[in-house]
Protein backbone atom coordinates (compact mmCIF):
# COMPACT_ATOMS: atom_id res chain seq x y z
CA UNK A 1 0.00 0.00 0.00
CA UNK A 2 2.61 2.28 1.16
CA UNK A 3 5.09 1.75 -1.92
CA UNK A 4 1.80 2.16 -4.55
CA UNK A 5 1.28 6.15 -2.54
CA UNK A 6 5.14 6.37 -3.02
CA UNK A 7 4.97 5.87 -6.24
CA UNK A 8 6.65 2.78 -7.19
CA UNK A 9 5.53 1.11 -10.48
CA UNK A 10 3.79 -2.98 -9.91
CA UNK A 11 5.92 -5.72 -10.09
CA UNK A 12 6.20 -7.70 -13.24
CA UNK A 13 9.03 -10.30 -12.13
CA UNK A 14 9.02 -13.57 -10.28
CA UNK A 15 11.12 -12.60 -7.59
CA UNK A 16 9.90 -8.97 -7.12
CA UNK A 17 7.33 -9.48 -4.78
CA UNK A 18 10.20 -10.61 -2.29
CA UNK A 19 12.00 -6.80 -2.98
CA UNK A 20 8.50 -4.86 -2.79
CA UNK A 21 7.99 -6.58 0.95
CA UNK A 22 10.99 -5.19 2.06
CA UNK A 23 10.48 -1.89 0.40
CA UNK A 24 7.34 -1.87 2.27
CA UNK A 25 9.25 -2.52 5.60
CA UNK A 26 11.48 -0.24 5.16
CA UNK A 27 9.09 2.68 4.52
CA UNK A 28 7.23 2.10 7.30
CA UNK A 29 10.16 1.85 9.98
CA UNK A 30 11.19 5.25 8.40
CA UNK A 31 7.77 6.43 8.62
CA UNK A 32 7.59 5.45 12.46
CA UNK A 33 10.88 7.12 12.88
CA UNK A 34 9.90 10.13 11.50
CA UNK A 35 7.27 10.63 12.94
CA UNK A 36 8.58 9.54 16.53
CA UNK A 37 11.67 12.13 15.74
CA UNK A 38 8.74 14.82 15.01
CA UNK A 39 7.38 14.16 17.84
CA UNK A 40 10.16 14.02 19.90
CA UNK A 41 11.30 17.67 18.96
CA UNK A 42 8.30 19.34 19.59
CA UNK A 43 8.51 18.09 22.81
CA UNK A 44 11.81 19.23 23.45
CA UNK A 45 10.80 22.52 22.74
CA UNK A 46 8.10 22.77 24.93
CA UNK A 47 9.83 20.95 27.52
CA UNK A 48 12.70 22.71 27.08
CA UNK A 49 11.96 26.29 26.19
CA UNK A 50 13.20 29.01 28.33
CA UNK A 51 10.43 30.03 30.35
CA UNK A 52 10.44 26.76 32.33
CA UNK A 53 14.12 27.03 32.27
CA UNK A 54 15.38 30.16 33.32
CA UNK A 55 18.74 28.23 34.88
CA UNK A 56 20.54 26.13 32.85
CA UNK A 57 21.21 22.51 34.36
CA UNK A 58 24.77 21.59 34.18
CA UNK A 59 23.30 17.56 35.25
CA UNK A 60 21.44 17.06 31.70
CA UNK A 61 19.32 13.92 31.26
CA UNK A 62 20.09 11.33 33.45
CA UNK A 63 17.70 8.67 31.46
CA UNK A 64 18.72 5.59 29.42
CA UNK A 65 15.92 5.65 27.51
CA UNK A 66 17.25 7.38 24.49
CA UNK A 67 20.46 5.24 24.65
CA UNK A 68 17.41 2.12 24.14
CA UNK A 69 15.81 3.80 21.48
CA UNK A 70 19.07 4.31 19.21
CA UNK A 71 19.85 0.49 19.99
CA UNK A 72 16.37 -0.84 19.11
CA UNK A 73 17.05 1.01 15.75
CA UNK A 74 19.97 -0.12 14.35
CA UNK A 75 19.21 -3.40 16.05
CA UNK A 76 16.01 -3.35 13.42
CA UNK A 77 18.30 -1.72 10.76
CA UNK A 78 20.71 -5.18 11.33
CA UNK A 79 17.65 -7.40 11.07
CA UNK A 80 16.80 -5.77 7.50
CA UNK A 81 20.18 -6.02 6.25
CA UNK A 82 21.00 -9.38 7.73
CA UNK A 83 17.84 -10.85 7.67
CA UNK A 84 15.88 -9.39 4.37
CA UNK A 85 18.76 -8.00 1.97
CA UNK A 86 21.81 -10.37 2.01
CA UNK A 87 19.71 -13.56 1.80
CA UNK A 88 17.54 -11.31 -1.37
CA UNK A 89 20.62 -10.29 -3.04
CA UNK A 90 22.62 -13.89 -2.72
CA UNK A 91 19.76 -15.40 -4.74
CA UNK A 92 19.58 -13.36 -7.24
CA UNK A 93 23.80 -13.65 -7.85
CA UNK A 94 25.21 -17.30 -6.72
CA UNK A 95 26.18 -19.57 -9.81
CA UNK A 96 23.75 -22.44 -8.57
CA UNK A 97 21.04 -20.08 -8.27
CA UNK A 98 20.61 -18.93 -12.16
CA UNK A 99 18.97 -20.71 -14.86
CA UNK A 100 20.51 -23.96 -16.88
CA UNK A 101 21.87 -22.57 -19.97
CA UNK A 102 19.33 -24.82 -22.38
CA UNK A 103 16.12 -23.18 -20.21
CA UNK A 104 17.00 -19.51 -20.17
CA UNK A 105 16.66 -16.83 -22.87
CA UNK A 106 20.01 -14.99 -23.39
CA UNK A 107 20.79 -12.07 -24.33
CA UNK A 108 23.39 -9.04 -24.01
CA UNK A 109 22.77 -5.11 -23.34
CA UNK A 110 25.86 -3.21 -24.58
CA UNK A 111 26.08 0.42 -23.21
CA UNK A 112 27.60 3.23 -25.11
CA UNK A 113 26.96 7.01 -24.65
CA UNK A 114 23.72 7.35 -24.59
CA UNK A 115 21.56 4.33 -26.16
CA UNK A 116 21.07 0.25 -25.26
CA UNK A 117 22.32 -2.11 -28.03
CA UNK A 118 20.96 -5.85 -27.46
CA UNK A 119 22.31 -8.46 -28.89
CA UNK A 120 20.04 -11.80 -29.25
CA UNK A 121 22.31 -15.47 -30.61
CA UNK A 122 20.93 -16.81 -33.41
CA UNK A 123 19.23 -20.05 -34.52
CA UNK A 124 22.60 -21.74 -33.13
CA UNK A 125 22.28 -19.91 -29.43
CA UNK A 126 25.54 -18.84 -29.98
CA UNK A 127 26.82 -15.01 -29.63
CA UNK A 128 29.40 -14.10 -32.27
CA UNK A 129 32.50 -13.44 -31.37
CA UNK A 130 32.71 -9.69 -30.69
CA UNK A 131 36.18 -7.61 -31.11
CA UNK A 132 36.12 -3.64 -30.04
CA UNK A 133 38.78 -2.75 -33.20
CA UNK A 134 35.97 -3.82 -35.50
CA UNK A 135 33.38 -1.00 -34.23
CA UNK A 136 32.32 1.14 -36.80
CA UNK A 137 29.00 2.84 -37.97
CA UNK A 138 27.69 -0.26 -39.65
CA UNK A 139 28.89 -2.92 -36.89
CA UNK A 140 28.05 -1.02 -33.82
CA UNK A 141 29.60 -3.79 -31.99
CA UNK A 142 32.06 -5.48 -33.76
CA UNK A 143 31.19 -8.72 -34.17
CA UNK A 144 33.98 -10.70 -36.20
CA UNK A 145 32.40 -11.18 -39.72
CA UNK A 146 34.25 -13.84 -40.58
CA UNK A 147 33.10 -15.73 -37.20
CA UNK A 148 30.31 -18.24 -38.10
CA UNK A 149 28.36 -18.38 -34.77
CA UNK A 150 27.80 -14.53 -35.98
CA UNK A 151 26.50 -14.70 -39.20
CA UNK A 152 22.74 -15.65 -37.72
CA UNK A 153 23.18 -12.82 -34.50
CA UNK A 154 20.25 -10.15 -34.35
CA UNK A 155 20.89 -6.76 -32.86
CA UNK A 156 18.35 -4.00 -31.95
CA UNK A 157 19.25 -0.40 -30.67
CA UNK A 158 16.93 0.96 -27.70
CA UNK A 159 14.12 -2.17 -28.01
CA UNK A 160 14.45 -5.39 -25.97
CA UNK A 161 11.89 -8.23 -26.54
CA UNK A 162 11.73 -11.08 -23.81
CA UNK A 163 9.41 -13.44 -23.40
CA UNK A 164 7.01 -13.94 -21.29
CA UNK A 165 7.91 -16.39 -18.00
CA UNK A 166 11.18 -17.50 -19.82
CA UNK A 167 13.90 -17.75 -17.44
CA UNK A 168 15.79 -14.36 -18.77
CA UNK A 169 20.02 -14.16 -18.41
CA UNK A 170 21.23 -10.47 -19.50
CA UNK A 171 24.90 -10.51 -19.87
CA UNK A 172 25.40 -6.49 -19.27
CA UNK A 173 28.60 -4.67 -20.25
CA UNK A 174 29.25 -1.23 -21.91
CA UNK A 175 31.31 0.14 -24.56
CA UNK A 176 33.23 3.76 -22.79
CA UNK A 177 32.18 4.38 -19.27
CA UNK A 178 29.83 3.14 -16.83
CA UNK A 179 26.11 2.87 -17.35
CA UNK A 180 23.89 0.93 -15.18
CA UNK A 181 20.81 -1.53 -16.87
CA UNK A 182 17.89 -0.38 -14.77
CA UNK A 183 14.44 -2.72 -15.10
CA UNK A 184 12.06 -1.14 -12.39
CA UNK A 185 9.31 -3.54 -13.47
CA UNK A 186 11.68 -6.38 -12.96
CA UNK A 187 13.30 -5.07 -9.55
CA UNK A 188 16.46 -5.63 -11.61
CA UNK A 189 19.26 -2.95 -11.89
CA UNK A 190 22.68 -4.46 -12.75
CA UNK A 191 25.88 -1.41 -13.63
CA UNK A 192 27.74 -2.27 -16.94
CA UNK A 193 31.55 -1.74 -16.87
CA UNK A 194 33.90 -1.11 -19.59
CA UNK A 195 35.73 -4.51 -20.50
CA UNK A 196 33.35 -6.87 -18.58
CA UNK A 197 30.61 -9.17 -18.74
CA UNK A 198 28.10 -9.18 -15.54
CA UNK A 199 24.77 -11.22 -15.80
CA UNK A 200 21.61 -10.36 -14.25
CA UNK A 201 18.52 -12.80 -14.58
CA UNK A 202 14.60 -12.78 -13.78
CA UNK A 203 11.62 -14.39 -15.08
CA UNK A 204 9.26 -11.95 -16.41
CA UNK A 205 5.60 -12.88 -15.64
CA UNK A 206 3.50 -10.23 -17.09
CA UNK A 207 3.20 -8.95 -20.50
CA UNK A 208 3.35 -5.30 -21.62
CA UNK A 209 5.61 -2.52 -21.97
CA UNK A 210 8.31 -0.83 -19.71
CA UNK A 211 10.61 1.60 -19.66
CA UNK A 212 14.55 1.01 -19.28
CA UNK A 213 17.00 3.60 -17.69
CA UNK A 214 20.51 4.66 -16.97
CA UNK A 215 20.62 4.62 -13.81
CA UNK A 216 24.44 6.02 -13.66
CA UNK A 217 25.27 9.42 -14.30
CA UNK A 218 27.42 8.42 -17.83
CA UNK A 219 27.67 12.03 -19.39
CA UNK A 220 25.77 15.20 -20.53
CA UNK A 221 22.96 12.59 -22.54
CA UNK A 222 22.78 10.88 -19.34
CA UNK A 223 18.53 11.89 -19.25
CA UNK A 224 18.12 10.55 -22.81
CA UNK A 225 19.27 7.53 -22.37
CA UNK A 226 16.13 5.54 -22.45
CA UNK A 227 15.21 2.10 -23.98
CA UNK A 228 11.62 0.03 -24.05
CA UNK A 229 11.43 -3.48 -22.62
CA UNK A 230 8.07 -5.50 -24.19
CA UNK A 231 7.26 -8.78 -22.22
CA UNK A 232 5.33 -11.20 -24.77
CA UNK A 233 4.44 -14.60 -25.47
CA UNK A 234 6.37 -17.11 -27.44
CA UNK A 235 4.31 -16.61 -30.61
CA UNK A 236 4.33 -13.04 -30.53
CA UNK A 237 8.62 -12.49 -30.04
CA UNK A 238 9.20 -15.36 -33.06
CA UNK A 239 7.49 -13.17 -35.27
CA UNK A 240 9.39 -9.85 -34.60
CA UNK A 241 12.49 -12.15 -33.91
CA UNK A 242 11.82 -13.24 -37.84
CA UNK A 243 10.59 -9.78 -39.02
CA UNK A 244 13.91 -8.46 -37.73
CA UNK A 245 16.14 -10.92 -39.22
CA UNK A 246 14.58 -10.61 -42.44
CA UNK A 247 15.75 -7.32 -42.44
CA UNK A 248 19.48 -7.51 -40.92
CA UNK A 249 20.02 -11.08 -43.15
CA UNK A 250 17.50 -10.44 -46.03
CA UNK A 251 17.95 -14.10 -48.08
CA UNK A 252 20.28 -14.29 -51.07
CA UNK A 253 19.07 -14.34 -54.45
CA UNK A 254 18.76 -17.81 -56.07
CA UNK A 255 22.19 -17.99 -58.30
CA UNK A 256 21.33 -18.16 -62.32
CA UNK A 257 21.02 -21.38 -64.13
CA UNK A 258 24.64 -22.24 -65.71
CA UNK A 259 24.88 -22.38 -69.56
CA UNK A 260 24.15 -25.61 -70.81
CA UNK A 261 22.02 -26.50 -68.29
CA UNK A 262 18.21 -27.80 -68.67
CA UNK A 263 16.16 -24.86 -70.13
CA UNK A 264 19.23 -21.97 -69.61
CA UNK A 265 20.28 -20.26 -72.74
CA UNK A 266 23.55 -21.80 -74.62
CA UNK A 267 25.38 -18.62 -74.35
CA UNK A 268 24.25 -17.98 -71.32
CA UNK A 269 22.18 -14.78 -72.40
CA UNK A 270 18.97 -14.39 -73.94
CA UNK A 271 17.49 -17.15 -75.49
CA UNK A 272 17.13 -17.55 -79.06
CA UNK A 273 14.00 -16.85 -80.83
CA UNK A 274 11.41 -19.47 -81.39
CA UNK A 275 12.10 -21.27 -84.98
CA UNK A 276 8.83 -21.19 -86.98
CA UNK A 277 7.58 -24.43 -88.25
CA UNK A 278 7.95 -25.63 -91.67
CA UNK A 279 5.15 -24.63 -94.27
CA UNK A 280 2.98 -27.74 -94.05
CA UNK A 281 3.92 -28.81 -90.69
CA UNK A 282 1.49 -29.47 -88.36
CA UNK A 283 0.50 -25.99 -86.69
CA UNK A 284 1.69 -24.26 -90.09
CA UNK A 285 0.12 -21.05 -91.71
CA UNK A 286 -0.08 -21.24 -95.53
CA UNK A 287 1.62 -18.95 -97.37
CA UNK A 288 -0.87 -15.78 -99.51
CA UNK A 289 -1.18 -16.93 -103.09
CA UNK A 290 1.06 -15.04 -105.87
CA UNK A 291 -1.47 -16.00 -108.06
CA UNK A 292 -3.32 -13.00 -110.10
CA UNK A 293 -7.62 -13.10 -109.43
CA UNK A 294 -9.45 -12.73 -112.80
CA UNK A 295 -11.73 -9.71 -112.13
CA UNK A 296 -15.54 -10.90 -111.61
CA UNK A 297 -17.35 -11.48 -115.52
CA UNK A 298 -14.09 -12.73 -116.74
CA UNK A 299 -12.66 -16.51 -117.63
Amino acid sequence: MLNHWMGIIPNASEHGYLVDHMLEFCHWFMLLLFVGWVIFFLYTLVRFHHTRNPRANYHGVKSKASAHLEFTVVLVEAVLLAGFALPLWGKRVTADQFPDKDQAFRVRAIGEQFAWNFHYPGADGVFGRADTSLVNGNNPLGLDPNDPAGQDDVLSKNDLHLINHKPTVIEITSKDVIHSLSLHAMRATQDALPGSKIPMWFRPIKQGTYEIVCAQLCGPGHFGMRAEMTVQTQKAWESWYKALAGMQHPAAPAPAAPPGAAGAPPDGGQPPAAIPPAPGAPGATAPPSTTPVPPPGKP
